[in-house]
């Protein structure tokens, strides 16, 4: 993915681009305050797991220098996975999250992805405005199940 600017209309333009490894300790800074939910791999070894494995999976938002929202887009080569939306509450409800969706998309139609779906926790009511609005639905008909591979 390029480096790349968007007037998305607020004061300042918001930049979207790939995560570098000089990147990944704020991130998971940011994760602490802005995501909902924490999971096993949200550590240093899992992250730069990801981006060495995927160097255009993690794609931030920074408005005014700062990190202002993450999302991984994780493809497969059969199918396209959304993980890690999260917005900082100071940048909520600006355009950040439909931005971050917007080049995960666009970065899975390159690579000839047909679907994509999403990781989304059911408590968590301001996301699945987001998420929404974006397009996306939950599929009841589907169950994540989930078998920790560490002790």
């Amino acid at each position: 993915m390029r480096d790349r600017l968007t007037d998305d209309g607020a004061m300042n333009d918001l930049r979207i681009r790939t995560a570098a490894p000089a990147d990944l300790d704020a991130v998971l800074a940011f994760w602490k305050v802005a995501a909902e939910g924490t999971s096993i791999s949200d550590d240093r070894d899992g992250v730069e797991r990801l981006v060495a494995r995927d160097p255009e999976a993690l794609i931030l938002a920074e408005r005014g220098g700062e990190l202002a929202g993450t999302v991984i887009a994780g493809f497969d080569g059969w199918r396209c996975h959304l993980y890690r939306l999260a917005v900082h509450p100071d940048h909520r409800r600006r355009g950040v999250g439909a931005a971050l969706l917007t080049a995960a998309e666009e970065r899975f139609v390159r690579l000839g992805g047909r679907r994509a779906d999403a990781m989304v926790l059911d408590r968590n009511d301001l996301a699945h405005h987001t998420w929404r609005a974006a397009g996306y639905a939950p599929q009841p008909e589907w169950s994540r199940w989930v078998k920790p591979l560490e002790s």
